[in-house]
């Protein structure tokens, strides 16, 4: 059996996954009575851990939140998964949040054991990041959070945008998800004058308070956010655009394109069309070769001569046909 020590950590341990814990099931873990079990909660409760209970099938016991914050209890792997999430954060992920993460970092190494301290400071020394061709515009956390704040109490934002003219202008949205995608952050959103779904970037917005009326929510475009978000950042930056018509079914296409490089339609059960695109030709046409499957390209013309260069160069690239 446990000491009282050990079994305290133990029931915190338990306390801190989001679920209710029944007395009976707290008592079989740790392999007391009901009656210990009520006073190990007490004993947790006077150290400032302020543990909710409730009655009923579903009831049971769950760590609250408190005014101040008491002292968490990490696993291994948590530990080590929360230094190296502070440590990238520190290092600018989220500007505005770089020194709160280097306090945050230095208090949680200070207590780390020796054995996880060589873990995380081997992963650091030994994983690099490849920097970006461009520096990725800046979002300040209090943003973020106001975004974020505004999606889960499903309050319309008002705020100031630049488009991408730099033009600015005043929006009211229902705002759902705040998305981030490759180096930037985006917010989903109805636009309230335009009756549509919108993509903003979300280092152009400032917002403005207070926040609007609550919004009954809406059914989000596709389902995910992520996808609709990916599919209109990346065609919106694509310099070539293809409709392709591809000599296969639908969900054959569908199994092998990233909803970020293209969208498939049916034609019919055995023929659909691919919408895609790419900053180069000849990253179109390597698309398309990896598809396996025949198709037919009419436009852009700058593919269809690219597509035919290469026809001919991969004819020459083998011996006839005997």
């Amino acid at each position: 059996m446990l000491d009282t020590s050990a079994r305290l950590l133990r029931l915190l341990s338990l306390l801190q996954t989001p679920r209710a814990w029944p007395g009976s099931e707290l008592a079989g873990r740790l392999g007391v009575s009901g009656r210990t079990v009520r006073n190990d909660i007490d004993r947790l409760r006077e150290l400032g851990y302020p543990v909710d209970a409730t009655r009923g099938t579903t009831g049971g016991y769950r760590l609250g939140a408190g005014a101040a914050m008491p002292p968490l209890l990490l696993d291994d792997e948590e530990a080590v998964a929360v230094t190296v999430a502070l440590r990238t954060a520190a290092q600018g992920a989220v500007p505005g949040t770089e020194e709160t993460s280097l306090r945050a970092l230095a208090k949680l190494e200070q207590v780390l054991p020796s054995r996880l301290r060589r873990r995380v400071r081997t992963i650091m020394t030994y994983t690099v990041a490849v920097p970006a061709d461009r520096p990725a515009p800046t979002v300040t956390a209090e943003v973020l959070t106001t975004l974020a704040s505004a999606c889960r109490d499903q309050e319309r934002l008002r705020f100031d945008y630049l488009d991408h003219t730099g033009s600015p202008t005043r929006r009211i949205v229902e705002p759902y998800r705040a998305v981030n995608w490759g180096q930037r952050w985006y917010l989903v959103a109805w636009d309230v004058e335009r009756q549509d779904w919108r993509t903003f970037r979300a280092d152009r917005i400032q917002p403005r308070t207070p926040t609007g009326p609550r919004f009954t929510p809406r059914e989000l475009p596709g389902g995910d956010a992520a996808v609709y978000v990916s599919q209109r950042v990346s065609g919106a930056a694509w310099l070539y655009h293809a409709r392709v018509t591809v000599h296969a079914p639908a969900a054959a296409v569908i199994e092998q394109i990233n909803p970020a490089v293209g969208t498939v339609e049916a034609l019919d059960a055995n023929t659909c069309v691919l919408t895609t695109g790419a900053d180069t030709v000849q990253t179109l046409a390597v698309y398309l070769g990896m598809l396996d499957f025949d198709f037919y390209v009419t436009e852009p013309a700058e593919l269809v001569t690219h597509l035919r260069r290469l026809a001919n160069r991969y004819s020459r690239s083998t011996p006839p046909t005997p």
